[in-house]
């Protein structure tokens, strides 16, 4: 039995060279320091920068984990004494804008699409609408033989908007009761309310 003969039969794949990885690698530098030629200065410059480079980012990584972990925190406050204060500006701002109970058949024809109740004159997502809101839904989205009246958007949102009587539950302010018509409204897009 003849080794060698079945060794060069056999291909072996040997790894390929520092230097053929180095040629194919992205990593930026690494070309130079393992290369085939010969010019031992400029690889050595280059092993140079690409350690002290490796060592700079060791070294910023160190330094923002060590700062982390100390926690820093600034407070700055400033106190202000004063003897008597006006009462604030309150916003009150709810996701729904309008209350479903007073939408119309006329509202829902003119902004229906507006509402996302209706894509065309069609409902939207009825499988995402609780079943006694899905019927009355389909009440008023019948616009079949319906002879629609002009339509104010200023009005919709006055008639359909939310009122503070219905919202405010509790209110005191410097120890005395408030009530709902200690407000008023001065932007009805916002329905922001300030005292009265």
């Amino acid at each position: 039995m003849d080794l060698k003969a079945d060794s060069e039969d056999m291909d072996y794949r040997r790894p390929a060279p520092i230097e053929v990885f180095a040629a194919r690698s992205t990593l930026h530098g690494i070309s130079h320091m393992f290369t085939y030629k010969r010019m031992y200065i400029k690889r050595t410059l280059w092993i140079l920068f690409f350690l002290a480079s490796v060592g700079v980012l060791v070294m910023v990584c160190v330094d923002r984990v060590q700062f982390y972990f100390e926690y820093p925190h600034v407070t700055k406050l400033d106190e202000v004494a004063a003897s008597l204060i006006i009462f604030p500006s309150v916003t009150f701002c709810n996701l729904n804008s309008f209350r479903f109970s007073r939408v119309t058949r006329n509202d829902l024809y003119h902004a229906g699409e507006f509402l996302a109740l209706l894509n065309g004159r069609c409902i939207r997502d009825p499988h995402l609408v609780e079943e006694n809101v899905l019927q009355i839904l389909k009440e008023r989205a019948d616009f079949d033989s319906y002879k629609p009246r002009p339509f104010n958007m200023r009005e919709f949102y006055d008639r359909t908007g939310h009122d503070i009587k219905d919202m405010l539950l509790s209110c005191s302010y410097r120890g005395e009761e408030c009530a709902a018509e200690d407000f008023k409204v001065v932007s009805c897009a916002r329905k922001q309310l300030n005292v009265f």
